[in-house]
Formats: structure tokens, C-alpha cells, sequence
């Protein structure tokens, strides 16, 4: 079991920059494949960005590339979400989420069996 509370959001304007992060409780953490998740209003959830165990390995949707940067801490049971040059477009609720191993890294919303509840980032124009 893995539980995931996700905090850091906010409002801010265009161009700004947030860190989220996601306090992860549960031995089997350190196994998991982590990834963010997000949903705006009205939309589906989509795949943000997501990180191997190790940390070594990182995926992004390309909406996201060079701009946002997921990184991991086991030793703290944390990852983060450093989410620079925001645009409005980003607007969503942000989910932290964690696999069950033995996957290794996904972007698939299916692939994720534990989730926090989220936090909102609003990005205004």
C-alpha cells in the first residue's frame, strides 16, 4: 500500500513558476514508478509526467518538455514537480500517483494504483 498527499498548488500568473510535491507514505514506495496527473475542468485526466524508481528515468507529455521537471527523493519518500514558464493551458487539478511494481515507468492513467487526492494550479493570463 502506498498513500500519496499532494500539496504546493496555487494561483499564479503566467509565465510563474510552482513546485509541487507528494509526500508518499508505504514500504512500497521505493518500488514504485511515480507519475503526475492532471484534469482540468471538463476534460479527462491526462498524463503529465513520470519517473522510475531509481529516478534515473524521466517521461514527459510533450506539452510539458523543457518546462516542467519531475524528480524523486526515497530517502525522504517525496517527488517533485518543478513547473517553470506556466501557461494558462496548465490550469488543472494535479495528481501525484504510484504504480505497483514490478512496472518500471508509465504514462498510462491504468498502470497507476494509488492515488492522492490532488492539488489545484490556476495560471492566469
Amino acid at each position: 500500500q502506498v498513500q500519496l498527499v499532494e500539496s504546493g498548488g496555487g494561483l499564479v500568473q503566467a509565465g510563474g513558476s510552482l513546485r509541487l510535491s507528494c509526500a508518499a507514505s508505504g514500504r512500497a514506495f521505493s518500488r514504485s514508478a511515480m507519475g503526475w496527473f492532471r484534469q482540468a475542468p471538463g476534460k479527462q485526466r491526462e498524463f503529465v509526467a513520470a519517473i522510475t524508481w531509481s529516478g534515473t528515468n524521466t517521461i514527459y507529455v510533450d506539452s510539458v518538455k523543457g518546462r516542467f521537471t519531475i524528480s524523486r527523493d526515497n530517502a525522504k519518500n517525496t517527488v517533485t514537480l518543478q513547473m517553470n514558464s506556466l501557461k494558462p493551458e496548465d490550469t488543472a487539478d494535479y495528481y501525484c500517483a504510484a504504480t505497483k511494481p514490478p512496472c518500471s515507468i508509465s504514462r498510462y492513467l491504468a498502470n497507476y494504483d494509488y492515488w492522492g487526492q490532488g492539488t489545484q494550479v490556476t495560471v492566469s493570463s
